[in-house]
């Protein structure tokens, strides 16, 4: 990405507004769309726990405030995601609620995409199933 250097990603999304949008929006998305039935099994009925655990990641990891690591230590992505069985389907239906997250509320086109990526990379470090 082309930005001065101490501008980060979360400065580019807006910051703590643009973060909460896209994050509200992924889980509007996991609730709504059709076909992520699995994905969506995997959280409780509830999403506000999943939702605000999920900005406080992408807060630090964005280049934000560190807000995951302050409340609850090192993040270990795939350790805390064992318990669930995480395969190509369930990694494409995230993916899935993501992409459509990211198009309604990111509008930088070069930011959009290099999220994307980043969470393609994410997504398929989860996968813990053999199939």
């Amino acid at each position: 990405m082309s930005s001065p250097p101490n501008i980060t990603p979360y400065d580019r999304l807006g910051g703590s507004d643009g973060l909460h949008a896209l994050v509200s929006q992924f889980y509007r998305n996991m609730d709504e769309l059709p076909g992520v039935d699995d994905v969506r099994g995997m959280h409780a009925l509830d999403l506000s726990g999943a939702e605000s655990k999920l900005f406080k990641f992408l807060s630090g990891w964005l280049g934000g405030p560190n807000l995951y690591w302050e409340e609850f230590g090192h993040p270990r992505l795939r350790m805390r995601h064992l318990p669930f069985s995480i395969g190509a389907k369930e990694r494409d239906q995230w993916l899935a609620c993501m992409h459509m997250a990211l198009d309604s509320t990111v509008q930088e086109a070069e930011l959009r995409e290099h999220l994307y990526q980043a969470f393609i990379q994410t997504a398929n470090h989860m996968i813990n199933r053999i199939e």
